[in-house]
This record gives structure tokens, sequence and C-alpha cells, in this order.
């Protein structure tokens, strides 16, 4: 298996995270010179989570993000599509069930927080699993999307541009087992949303008190939000969205929410 493709078909995807799930870790270390474990860190602190708490990590790869989490003392599940990441999670002894994020095998209001980080950009439709996220979300319960984004600076931008298309392909041939998936990293990074785009979909698909905090100069963005009562169905919740019934966003805004 070499990449997938922008149409995301989910097969494609799950059997190319599947091939790359052996040196998936290392390789995110290297490719991101280690900044990955910062942005893991905020994400974490950022839910300000309390022991005996339920968190669903969604798109978890090996459970590196959900141990991270665990550590809080919440009880913390890994939901991934790709059955060659949980299995090379298999080490850390976490929770962990095959899912698809725009159809989870999870009872409504099951969890106190939803996380996914790096995963969104790979769903087939992202606003169909925000609002399934919302679904299985108890009122009142947090949203933590971590995510590659845009930055805000001219120059910043064309130098990420750079790292994608030259610096990014050389580090995956030197580090990844499946350097072709990158190539779809790349590809992928420049075709997802803005921030403010994201925080929209994030307020069409059951979400309220929508934040941002860029990180990284913008390479990276970290969205919270508050799950609304009640919680959209996912498929209708998309299909508004799609033709633009949307709420309104006044109150979604960057913001320098703490994460110490």
């Amino acid at each position: 298996m070499g990449r997938a493709g922008l149409e995301k078909d989910p097969h494609q995807v799950a059997d190319m995270f599947d091939d790359v799930a052996p040196a998936y870790d290392k390789a995110n270390f290297f490719i991101s010179f280690g900044q990955d474990r910062r942005w893991r860190r905020h994400s974490v602190r950022a839910l300000q989570l309390t022991p005996g708490q339920k968190v669903l990590d969604v798109a978890a790869g090996t459970g590196v993000s959900t141990q991270a989490i665990a550590k809080t003392g919440a009880w913390a599940v890994a939901a991934d599509f790709s059955l060659g990441m949980l299995k090379a999670g298999a080490r850390r002894g976490l929770p962990r069930v095959a899912a698809d994020a725009m159809r989870l095998p999870f009872a409504d209001a099951s969890f106190d927080a939803v996380t996914i980080s790096f995963g969104l950009r790979n769903v087939q439709d992202p606003e169909v699993a925000l609002a399934e996220f919302a679904r299985v979300t108890r009122p009142g319960g947090q949203l933590l999307v971590c995510e590659v984004s845009r930055p805000r600076f001219a120059l910043f931008r064309w130098g990420h541009r750079v790292h994608l298309r030259h610096v990014l392909p050389f580090l995956a041939k030197r580090f990844s087992s499946n350097p072709e998936a990158y190539t779809y990293l790349g590809e992928s990074t420049e075709a997802w949303m803005d921030q403010r785009t994201l925080a929209r979909a994030i307020a069409d698909n059951g979400w309220s008190a929508v934040a941002w905090r860029s990180l990284t100069f913008g390479v990276v963005a970290m969205h919270h939000a508050i799950r609304t009562e009640p919680a959209p169905d996912s498929a209708q919740a998309a299909a508004q969205a799609r033709n633009g019934v949307v709420p309104n966003l006044s109150a979604a805004q960057e913001a320098s929410f703490d994460t110490p």
C-alpha cells in the first residue's frame, strides 16, 4: 500500500495507516522536530480533566495521546479505524476499539470529553464526524481538536509550504516505513481548513463556545468547544451545513485559553 488520495476513501486511508504503524511514532517525532510532544501536552492541559472523567480519543493511532490523557486520572479509550495502529499500541495496555469517526460504536452522551489529534482531516466527511462527536458527549462536555492549520503571516505560510513540499518528503524517506504516505500528509495539510473555517464547522455541528489557539506560528491549532443541548443528528447536521443552514458564529474566536 502506498498512499491515500484527497478523496479520503476510508479503506485506502486505513490501509495507509496500517502500513506506517510500526514506525509511526518515531517518524512523527523526527518530522515534527519533536514538537508533537509539546502539542500533545498543550492539548491535554487545555481540557483540565479531573480523575474519573470519561474521554474518547478518536484517531488515537498507537495510543500516545490516549496515554497522556490517562495520566490525568481520567478514563480514556483509544478509537481508530486502523487495526494496524491499534495493534502497534497494544503494549500500552489501554482500552482500545476499532471505530469509524463518522459512526462511533457508543451510546449517546457516553463521554465527558472527545479529543482528536491530527485525524479530523483524514475523515471522509469531517462535519459528520463533528456531529457524531457531539452525539456521544454529555451536555456540557468538551471537544478538543488538535490539527494542522495555516500560519497567519505570509512569510511563515511560505516556509510551511517549503517544509511540506520539500523537507517533509526528504525526512519521510529517512524515518518512515512508507514515504509515499507522507506525500498525502503534505497534500492533505495544504488542502485543510484554516482556523476560522474549522471553528465554523465545529459550531455548525452541535458545539458552542468555540475557541482556538494557534501553536508553532499557526502550523497547528487547537480548537476547544462545549457540547450544546440537544446534540444534532450527524447526517442532518452535516446536510444543513452544506445547504448553508448554520448557527451564529459570533462566539467563535481566537483565544489564549490556559495551557501552561
